[in-house]
């Protein structure tokens, strides 16, 4: 398919219906001259004239041609032809939580070097990418206002995408009627791909796995919290628990219980680091706990002997997506290590970054530290794997989240269908990170081109 890419000119010396296409393509095609057509580029169409130029090998097309698509010029793209519909693209539609348009230099805050990566990746790759924020969604599906890069972020009107990734870090966005309505209305109008179109929740993640019997062998147990007896059947079976808001994320809201005699002790991740409370008896623990479980639904895990640096946890993220092929691939693994005042690796809790096998190395790992890099790979895309077979969701990425116990054996402890970009960065010889890359090559399979 690279061979389908092409450089696309705006000139104001072409009539306005007309579209100047390279002789290669006219014969590739057997497209007869001043043929018409209709030309694509996401939701847009219009019937264009054919004007064949054997002097160059991309596309011309008029200024207001241009200005109604949303292109900018000397636009890296790709083109394919079938059924008299000559389609530019793949058009690719970012949906991203929040803008600042008083800061032209960083409009996205923490995501603009990944945002500002991916366009980089669709100019190398022939694609084009716009960002665009809920509040960019006026009722009218067939067009966006959206953020595109040409010497400078502006924000210009484009067509629906042929491709939403969905990047929104709230539920309450995400659950927004005008966005549940423009994902709907996109794929069903304008066959659009939408992925990673929804949040999953821990309880949701662990039954559809528990369905797969190759996979169970990495899953704690777990149930969601519904009464006294299920915490009581756990707190008997295992001497330390966790309980996990089942719609959370970062690490907030985590409560560690562990079992001394008849005593039990609460540790309560907040951002400030671990808050310690002791209750002498099981009772008095839930009711204690009864104002955050009524308000919170909570699953309840078994806790793990995960492996420890100089006493702080660690655990390991591995980034899993789709590719060219349309194939689970990893793309990354890091561990992350606690800082000392919490039991939460999360980098937003404090925690920092490592190799995997540096990570390892350091750890009081007893077993498997040369085996557990090449687990950590296998059970990953095992998972993700079990996550598209089990889920009825389209998903593109996902962040895995595993443990590695002090024997060496590999456990699931979450799955985040809306991975950070602040953990996966380019190198220092790299200008765009691979999973920018990942993502446009997966873009290109879904969308045909």
């Amino acid at each position: 398919m690279s061979e389908s890419k092409v450089t696309l000119n705006i000139s104001s010396d072409i009539g306005e219906h007309d579209v100047m296409l390279g002789g290669r393509w006219i014969k590739k095609w057997k497209m007869a001259a001043e043929q018409n057509v209709t030309l694509r580029f996401g939701a847009w169409r219009e019937t264009v004239k054919i004007i064949p130029d054997s002097r160059f090998d991309g596309i011309r097309i008029s200024q207001t041609l241009a200005r109604r698509m949303g292109l900018l010029q000397d636009t890296p793209i790709r083109i394919k032809y079938s059924s008299s519909t000559l389609a530019l693209g793949p058009l690719i539609g970012v949906m991203i939580t929040r803008d600042d348009p008083t800061r032209p230099d960083r409009p996205f805050r923490s995501i603009t070097p990944f945002c500002s990566e991916l366009v980089d990746a669709c100019r190398k790759q022939g694609a084009y990418v716009y960002f665009f924020t809920p509040n960019d969604l006026k009722g009218q599906i067939s067009h966006v206002q959206g953020w595109v890069y040409a010497n400078g972020w502006r924000k210009v009107t484009l067509p629906a995408p042929d491709v939403v990734n969905n990047r929104l870090t709230t539920r309450k966005l995400e659950d927004k009627p005008s966005v549940q309505h423009f994902m709907r209305e996109v794929k069903s109008r304008y066959n659009a791909s939408v992925f990673n179109e929804k949040f999953l929740n821990k309880s949701e993640v662990f039954e559809a796995l528990a369905k797969a019997p190759s996979l169970r062998h990495y899953l704690p147990e777990s149930h969601l919290l519904s009464s006294f007896r299920t915490l009581k059947d756990m707190c008997t079976r295992h001497r330390v628990v966790f309980l996990k808001p089942i719609r959370g994320s970062l690490g907030k809201g985590i409560i560690r219980i562990s079992r001394h005699g008849s005593s039990y002790i609460c540790h309560f991740a907040t951002v400030n680091g671990t808050v310690t409370k002791t209750y002498p008896s099981l009772l008095k623990m839930f009711s204690g706990l009864s104002g955050k479980i009524r308000s919170t639904r909570y699953q309840i895990q078994q806790g793990i002997n995960i492996a420890q640096i100089s006493g702080r946890p660690v655990d390991f993220r591995a980034l899993v997506q789709k590719n060219g092929l349309g194939k689970w691939a990893i793309t990354s693994v890091v561990a992350r290590i606690a800082s000392n005042h919490h039991f939460v690796s999360n980098l937003a809790r404090g925690g920092t970054m490592s190799s995997v096998r540096d990570a390892l190395i350091r750890s009081n790992l007893t077993a498997g530290k040369l085996e557990a890099p090449a687990g950590l790979r296998k059970a990953a895309l095992e998972i993700a794997k079990g996550i598209d077979a089990h889920i009825p969701a389209h998903f593109g990425e996902l962040g895995v989240d595993l443990a590695v116990d002090t024997g060496g054996k590999i456990w699931l402890l979450e799955v985040n269908s809306k991975p950070s970009k602040n953990m996966q960065q380019a190198q220092p010889n790299q200008k765009v990170r691979p999973s920018a890359r990942q993502m446009v090559r997966y873009a290109q399979f879904i969308s045909g081109f």
